[in-house]
């Protein structure tokens, strides 16, 4: 990732403002048949009233003279009524038409009670995590080195044991590089892959390219070891919840979990936008023109993305991660709210509420990272990195002993809970 200072109108308001076009469009759309119907329905009530007045005028008695006024009363009520239920009905014959890819703008989270809080707490292990997920990929693992390929096979390999039934996918392709021509790899792997839309869980498995030095080798731990590890032990903790997902219920939305691990999103040797991003700059436009849900004409695998939640520079003591995006504002106060939930039930380790991890403050400079290509497409982006920047950033100190196991323990909880309640499980 790289910061870029300010951005101007445009890059990371353009997935809002399309969105909010498609939609004034569709409202005006949707308004038509409900203002014909509406129009029908009046004009039928107008006649009839008509009607009952010249009946009025041609009875002669005191009691038919009445009887039309009764009839002009309920007459009027009918209207009265009809006009009442106008709103009702038109807000129905909305949710009708609107189409699936709508969905996700009015998704609501399945807020969980205190003691599905504690279950989540007690479920997820920091040491297990460490043992099992992090510590093989604290490696030298640059795109197309021996340890790419050991933290690729080791990333598959903890997926393919769990229960759930994920889909692997590995998305190889080759790129020039400022080295010549190499191999990258992205990882994919979904949940129920026809579900219509898909939570998005994504990080990047590669470290960047130093030359050795004093026998030290750039391992990335924060840069991005631990948000792998932390999607992987989720995968394990929920492992039970996630079962549950592929079996289609009338009372869950057509709703399913993704996890992406980039290849190749550090650069080579300097930050352009030819040297970094290899994965995401391939996988984003190969998902913008392959239909979604299979056999679909007119949507795709983008269409299907609810939200991207990046991952990345998680581990160190004390982070900060601001609201990056206006879209996903709502969610990131959800994170909030989990975060102050779990800290009034005591389920925070070594934390001070006086320096909360999800500040209310929004960042408004540029971060480059692989939620660009998906962003720059209209893909509503939750963009979870610290800043500042890990102080060991880029340096050989991003290590195993320079990372804080109870920070970790926490954002693991949080970021758990708030899978469990988008995904209503």
């Amino acid at each position: 990732m790289e910061w870029c200072g300010w951005v101007g109108p445009g890059k990371e308001d353009f997935g809002l403002r399309h969105a909010a076009g498609g939609d004034r469009e569709a409202k005006g759309r949707r308004a038509q048949p409900t203002q014909g119907w509406r129009r029908g329905k009046a004009e039928g009530a107008r006649s009839r009233l008509v009607t009952a007045n010249i009946g009025k005028r041609r009875l002669g008695s005191r009691r038919e003279v009445a009887g039309c006024e009764d009839l002009h009363v309920m007459d009027t009520l009918h209207l009265l009524l009809l006009v009442a239920s106008l709103p009702l009905a038109s807000r129905g014959a909305m949710r009708d038409v609107r189409s699936w890819t709508e969905d996700k703008n009015y998704h609501q989270p399945a807020i969980l009670n205190s003691s599905a809080l504690q279950q989540v707490a007690e479920g997820t292990s920091i040491s297990e995590m460490w043992e099992h997920d992090l510590q093989p990929l604290l490696i030298e693992r640059y795109p197309g080195s021996p340890g790419s390929y050991a933290a690729r096979q080791h990333i598959m390999k903890r997926i393919q044991r769990l229960e759930a039934d994920w889909v692997l996918e590995v998305d190889t392709f080759l790129s020039q590089t400022p080295y010549g021509y190499r191999s990258f790899s992205n990882i994919i792997s979904t949940l129920n892959p026809t579900a219509k839309r898909h939570l998005v869980l994504a990080c990047h498995y590669d470290s960047k390219y130093f030359p050795h030095w004093d026998n030290k080798v750039f391992v990335g731990a924060t840069d991005s070891a631990v948000p792998c590890a932390m999607m992987l032990e989720l995968a394990r903790a929920l492992d039970k919840q996630l079962l549950s997902l592929k079996n289609i219920s009338d009372s869950r939305p057509d709703l399913s979990l993704q996890l992406i691990f980039f290849d190749g999103e550090e650069a080579f040797l300097h930050w352009s936008p030819q040297d970094s991003l290899y994965g995401s700059r391939h996988l984003a436009p190969k998902m913008a023109s392959t239909p979604h849900p299979p056999g679909a004409t007119d949507t795709n695998q983008l269409h299907g993305m609810d939200l991207l939640v990046l991952l990345d520079l998680i581990g160190a003591q004390n982070p900060t991660f601001p609201n990056f995006f206006p879209r996903s504002t709502r969610w990131h106060k959800r994170l909030q709210a989990i975060e102050h939930a779990l800290h009034e039930l005591g389920l925070l380790k070594d934390y001070s509420s006086e320096r909360q991890y999800f500040q209310s403050y929004d960042y408004r400079g540029g971060i480059q990272d692989d939620h660009v290509p998906f962003l720059r497409k209209g893909v509503p982006v939750l963009h979870l990195i610290s800043s500042p920047f890990p102080e060991v950033w880029h340096t050989m100190e991003d290590n195993e002993k320079n990372l804080d196991k109870p920070t970790i323990d926490n954002l693991n909880k949080i970021l758990q809970v708030f899978v469990l309640e988008y995904l209503h499980l």
